[in-house]
This record gives structure tokens, C-alpha cells and sequence, in this order.
């Protein structure tokens, strides 16, 4: 396995850890439906909360969350959409971005609620 796949499950078992520790119930990881994935789909006591992990060796870059593009943020919440009504889930979702830095077991993990909203279409 590449180094940078390694890294990245590295990264989101650190943000299951981490979310476990902070209250919330993990649903499921790595959730599919057709292309769509959710990395982490967790829950508090009044919230679905959809988290995007995004995992670097370091800050020299970009900022780990900026990799969350609007056509990812599209994606993740077409999935959430299809999540949602598979489960038949009746709770607000919220959308969180966990940006992991650094090497396993000493990361730095930064958790942003509220990351994005949903995009807003409007027809004619």
C-alpha cells in the first residue's frame, strides 16, 4: 500500500479516536453508496454529523481542509442526502471537517464544526 494510503487511514482512525473520546457515536466509516463516500458518520445526542477527514505529514502546504472543494462538498452532501434516506434518519446533519497533521501516534488534529453548508440551487 502507497504511503500516502497508509497515512490517510492512519489519519481517520485518529479522527475516530478522537471523536470517540469527545462524546460522539460513531455510525459508520468509510460509507458508500455507488462513487459517494462519507469518511466518518457520527452522532451526538441531537446531531447526524457527517465528518470529511483530511490527513497531511505536515504544514508546509496547504491547509488540510482547503482540500474541500465545492465540488467535494457537492459529493458529501449528495451522499449525506442518500445516507439519510437509506437510514431513515430524522435528525439535523451537521458537516465537519477534521484536518490530521503530522505522523502516527503524535498528531495534531484540528476539528471544524459547522465546516460548510449545504449549497443552495435555485431553479427558474
Amino acid at each position: 500500500m502507497a504511503d500516502h494510503n497508509q497515512l490517510g487511514i492512519a489519519g481517520e482512525t485518529a479522527a475516530v479516536e478522537y471523536l470517540k473520546a469527545n462524546g460522539y457515536r460513531i455510525l459508520h466509516t468509510n460509507w458508500r453508496y455507488g462513487h459517494l463516500e462519507l469518511d466518518i458518520v457520527a452522532q451526538t445526542a441531537d446531531e447526524l454529523v457527517i465528518i470529511e477527514v483530511k490527513t497531511r505529514k505536515g504544514s508546509e502546504w496547504d491547509a488540510p481542509e482547503d482540500a474541500v472543494t465545492n465540488s467535494k462538498i457537492r459529493n458529501i452532501v449528495s451522499a449525506t442526502d442518500c445516507y439519510i434516506k437509506f437510514f431513515n434518519i430524522d435528525l439535523p446533519a451537521r458537516f465537519d471537517i477534521i484536518a490530521v497533521i503530522g505522523k502516527a501516534p503524535n498528531f495534531e488534529i484540528d476539528h471544524i464544526e459547522d465546516a460548510f453548508y449545504p449549497p443552495v440551487t435555485t431553479r427558474r
